[in-house]
C-alpha cells in the first residue's frame, strides 16, 4: 500500500509472470474504474451481509413461527457468523490458486443454496445446517472483495475501487435489513429468504459476465497468518474490533426485543432499523470524504459514539422516542467502521493479507455476540443487553484511544 494509504497491487510481473497475471495486465491498465465488476462485488458484500443480519429483523415471527424463543432462533445468525470465522482463512489458502471470480461465483453459490433450503423448510435443524454453508460461502466472498477491487481498477484508482466494492457491506446493513424485514413482514419470513436466494441467482450470471477471472495469489505473495499477527498494532487492532462488534451484536441481533421492550411492538423493527441506516449511510458519505486525513479520530469518535448509543438504549423502556434516538446515534457511530478497522489493519500489517484474519475476528465477535446476547435476554431479560455493550465499548475504547504508535495512528505510518 501507498503512502496515501491506498492499495498498491504486487504480483508476478518480472521475468517469471505468468501468461494469466498478462492478462490481467490490460485490465489494470485502464483509465476508467470498471464500474459494472466493481458493482458486482458491491452487490456480493450487499447480499453476504443481508444473508446474515435478516434473521435479526425476523426473529418475533420466524420464532412464533418454529415454536422456538427468540434467543434460540437468533442462533441462526450466530452459526452463520461461526462458519464464516471457522473456514475464511482455511479456505481462502487452500483455492488461493484458483481464479478470483471462480472463488467468488463459488460463494454467491452457497448462498443462494442456503437461502432456497431456508426458504422452503421448516425445520429449524436443517434451516441450522443452511446457514452454516451461506456463512462458508460469506467467508470466500467477503476475504476477496477488497483485493479483487484493487487488481480490476487501474493503479491510481484503486482507492475508489475498493471504497465502492466494500461499500456493499454497510449500505446492506443500512438499508438490506429494513427492506428485508418489510418483505418478511408483509410476505412472511420465508419469501425474504426465497427473495435472496433469487437475488443470488442473479448476481452469478452478472459476476460471469462483468468480472475478469483474474488468478488467486502468485507464488511466494503469501504472507503467514503467524507473520501479521507478531506485526505491531496488528493484535491491539483485532482486540478493539472484537469488543465492538461482540457489543454491536448483542443489541443488532436482538433488536426485536429492544423494541417491544420499549412498548412500540414489534411491527416497528423496521422502521428503528431504518433510522439506524439512514443514520449509518451519512456515517459512512463522511467517512468516505474524510478517512485519509482523520483516520484516528473517526475510529475513536466511532467506538464512543456507539457507547454512548448504548447507555441512551439502556433508558429505552422510559419512551420510544429513547428507542429512535439511540438507533440513530448508533447507526451515526457504526456506519463507516468496517472501512475504518479494515484499513486500520492493514496498514498495519502492510499486506491485505490480513483481511481474512479481520473477517475471522468480525465474524467470531457476531458469533459471540449472538450467544453471549441470548443467555443474556433469556437469563437477565432484554434490559441487561444496552449495559453490557456498554461495558464492552468502554473496553475497546481504551486501547483504541490508547494505540497512537502502532494501531490508529495520528497519519499512517506504514505504507
Amino acid at each position: 500500500m501507498s503512502h496515501d494509504g491506498k492499495f498498491i497491487v504486487h504480483s508476478s510481473e518480472g521475468s517469471t509472470m505468468s501468461s494469466a497475471t498478462r492478462q490481467a495486465i490490460p485490465v489494470r491498465e485502464r483509465t476508467r474504474l470498471p464500474l459494472p465488476g466493481l458493482l458486482a462485488l458491491f452487490a456480493a458484500g450487499f447480499l453476504g451481509i443481508l444473508n446474515e443480519t435478516v434473521p435479526a429483523g425476523l426473529l418475533p415471527e420466524m420464532s412464533k413461527s418454529l415454536g422456538l424463543s427468540e434467543s434460540v432462533v437468533g442462533q441462526t445468525i450466530t452459526v452463520y457468523a461461526l462458519a464464516t470465522a471457522l473456514t475464511a482463512i482455511p479456505l481462502n489458502a487452500l483455492l488461493k490458486n484458483w481464479g478470483r471470480r471462480t472463488v467468488i461465483v463459488s460463494g454467491l453459490a452457497a448462498f443462494v443454496l442456503a437461502n432456497a433450503v431456508a426458504a422452503f423448510m421448516s425445520s429449524f435443524t436443517v434451516i441450522l445446517v443452511a446457514r452454516f454453508v451461506g456463512g462458508v460461502g460469506a467467508g470466500l466472498v467477503w476475504s476477496n472483495i477488497g483485493g479483487y477491487a484493487a487488481r480490476i481498477a487501474p493503479p491510481k484508482l484503486q482507492g475508489k475501487a475498493i471504497t465502492l466494492a466494500m461499500a456493499g457491506i454497510p449500505v446492506a446493513l443500512s438499508l438490506g435489513l429494513p427492506a428485508g424485514t418489510l418483505l418478511g413482514n408483509a410476505a412472511g419470513w420465508h419469501a425474504t429468504f426465497g427473495a435472496t436466494a433469487a437475488a443470488g441467482i442473479a448476481l452469478i450470471a452478472w459476476a460471469y459476465t462483468s468480472l475478469p477471472n483474474i488468478p488467486g495469489r502468485p507464488e511466494g505473495g503469501h504472507v503467514p497468518v503467524r507473520t501479521i499477527l507478531r506485526t505491531p498494532g496488528v493484535r491491539l487492532i483485532l482486540f478493539v474490533v472484537a469488543g465492538y462488534m461482540v457489543a454491536h451484536n448483542i443489541l443488532y441481533t436482538y433488536i426485536g426485543p429492544l423494541t417491544e421492550s420499549a412498548g412500540v411492538g414489534g411491527g416497528q423493527i423496521e422502521l428503528v432499523l431504518l433510522v439506524f441506516g439512514v443514520t449509518a449511510l451519512l456515517s459512512i458519505l463522511a467517512t468516505g470524504k474524510h478517512i485519509d486525513p482523520h483516520h484516528r479520530r473517526l475510529t475513536v469518535a466511532s467506538t464512543l459514539i456507539v457507547g454512548a448509543s448504548a447507555l441512551v438504549l439502556g433508558f429505552v423502556e422510559v419512551s420510544p422516542v429513547i428507542l429512535y434516538l439511540g438507533a440513530a446515534a448508533w447507526g451515526f457511530g457504526f456506519g463507516g467502521s468496517a472501512t475504518l478497522f479494515l484499513t486500520a489493519s492493514v496498514r498495519a500489517a502492510g499486506t491485505d493479507g490480513v483481511q481474512s484474519i479481520v473477517v475471522t475476528v468480525f465474524n467470531l465477535s457476531i458469533a459471540a455476540g449472538g450467544v453471549f446476547g441470548g443467555l443474556l435476554l433469556g437469563g437477565l431479560g432484554v434490559a441487561s443487553l444496552p449495559w453490557v455493550a456498554l461495558g464492552l465499548l468502554i473496553a475497546a475504547a481504551i486501547p483504541a484511544v490508547a494505540g497512537r504508535e502502532r494501531a490508529f495512528p495520528r497519519w499512517p505510518q506504514r505504507a
